[in-house]
């Protein structure tokens, strides 16, 4: 679905990514880890098309997307959940959804685009009686199903997601991550970007440590969760220590998300 070979981006003078190579297949959770500054939102800005590349290619089923305007990077089956939310709070819950088939607008009736708002509201079945509402009086957990149903507005084939478990509680985090595994089971890729480190790599096909810019590490995801390196560097601990300090619930949330996500 996805591949990317020696990306090279940044802001100005300061250049952020150094040669990174990535893959995501249909059907598969991608996550991204590292520190913070290590370039994984530059990464999702790049392949949605918000930040040029300097060199290297991004193909998307087989095409490049490489300069690609973002307009049409979205026609091309891409949707970006950027992190923060970035939903307009003063647009009511419905328009912000019709924004994210804003792309496709002029080749959807008004019937098939109020066929997209309900289907998103049976994946978030709490969006579904708030529709007239101003964005900004949802709880954050709905703001993030809000985001995230915006993103499938457009139907994509592809799914960048920045942090969306970010100040949520356990019980909205399973029930987002098991939006996530319908998707996975339909076809979609996803390539996540989560801070908690632990808990993205648990429940990922695959992972890839960025390091200043460049991948560091590759590989399985629950094989880099107990990669000694990954272990003292992105968990906080020292290898020996893992198992003792792994916060309980933190390892319980990973894997009933897991479960969901395997089921």
């Amino acid at each position: 679905m996805l591949e990317i070979r020696g990306l090279r981006a940044g802001y100005g003078e300061a250049e952020v990514l150094r040669g990174v190579d990535l893959d995501v297949a249909s059907g598969e959770l991608v996550a991204l880890v590292g520190a913070n500054g290590a370039g994984k939102s530059t990464l999702l800005k790049c392949i949605s098309g918000l930040v040029p590349s300097t060199s290297g290619t991004i193909r998307l089923a087989g095409r490049s997307v490489t300069g690609v305007p973002p307009a049409r990077i979205v026609q091309g089956g891409v949707a970006h959940v950027p992190e923060g939310r970035q939903i307009f709070g003063r647009l009511s819950v419905a328009d912000n959804l019709r924004l994210g088939a804003y792309s496709q607008l002029r080749h959807l009736t008004q019937a098939e685009v109020a066929a997209r708002i309900a289907e998103v509201c049976r994946i978030f079945p709490a969006l579904s009686g708030r529709l007239a509402e101003e964005a900004s009086l949802l709880s954050g957990g709905q703001q993030q199903m809000l985001a995230i149903g915006r993103g499938l507005m457009a139907r994509p084939q592809l799914l960048l997601l920045d942090e969306p478990s970010l100040g949520l509680a356990p019980v909205l985090v399973a029930e987002i991550f098991e939006v996530l595994r319908r998707l996975r089971q339909a076809g979609v890729g996803l390539l996540l970007v989560e801070q908690n480190a632990r808990l993205s790599l648990a429940i990922a096909d695959r992972g890839y440590v960025l390091e200043t810019g460049r991948v560091a590490l590759s590989g399985v995801g629950t094989t880099l969760l107990h990669t000694p390196e990954v272990i003292h560097r992105y968990l906080g601990v020292t290898a020996t220590r893992v198992d003792a300090a792994d916060d309980g619930r933190a390892a319980g949330l990973a894997a009933r998300l897991k479960s969901v996500l395997d089921r």
